[in-house]
């Protein structure tokens, strides 16, 4: 009887062991590198960027191509959060519009909102010099990683831009100026605009 016991313990503890080696895997499998939490961080704080800056626009033009661009932006800040709260990452985000914990981030938010309230044309520049910023940085994250949420999230975000850049491109064509890409090349810019509005996450 004892070694009947004995036998029956000592497989529980096999599997014990065996059953904690596999959640030690699992955990392992969505462990992010510290690149990849670096570029998180950083995009949750860029798409604030956008929709800070859109709602700074709003405020001063009224347009409602900023409003309703800066509510895209907050859905796409939320898609980033999600994926901060997944994989534990404190959230750098502020919840005072206009102040970002990154430094070129808030640099940039200055300068892009200095920009935007010397006139409208110069607004909707500074929101596709934006998008196109974004559809830079994304790509580039894209490269980083392999897993399958966070490339997810990458495309949906990127598409969403393309349909933002796209409006803010059109916006500035029916006033006779076309829009330079600062960080795109020029095909993948003209690619963009001259495709049809996209519904992205379908």
């Amino acid at each position: 009887m004892k070694n009947l016991t004995f036998f029956i313990l000592s497989i529980i503890i096999a599997l014990t062991i065996s059953c904690s080696d596999e959640t030690t895997s699992e955990d392992q499998l969505v462990t992010l590198t510290q690149q990849e939490k670096e570029d998180l961080l950083f995009l949750r704080e860029e798409e604030k960027l956008a929709r800070d800056v859109y709602l700074f626009s709003f405020d001063i033009y009224g347009d409602g191509v900023f409003n309703n661009i800066a509510a895209s932006e907050q859905q796409h800040m939320d898609a980033v959060l999600a994926l901060l709260i997944k994989y534990g990452l404190s959230d750098p985000a502020s919840s005072e519009t206009g102040v970002f914990k990154d430094p070129i981030l808030q640099d940039l938010y200055n300068q892009l909102t200095t920009a935007s309230k010397e006139s409208l044309l110069n607004a909707l520049t500074v929101g596709a010099t934006i998008e196109d910023l974004d559809i830079n940085d994304i790509s580039i994250f894209e490269s980083g990683t392999t897993k399958a949420d966070l490339l997810n999230v990458y495309d949906i975000l990127k598409c969403g831009s393309g349909n933002h850049l796209r409006s803010y491109s059109n916006r500035l064509t029916l006033v006779g100026l076309d829009y330079s890409p600062e960080y795109l090349s020029l095909d993948a810019y003209n690619a963009i605009i001259t495709s049809e509005r996209e519904r992205c996450g379908q």
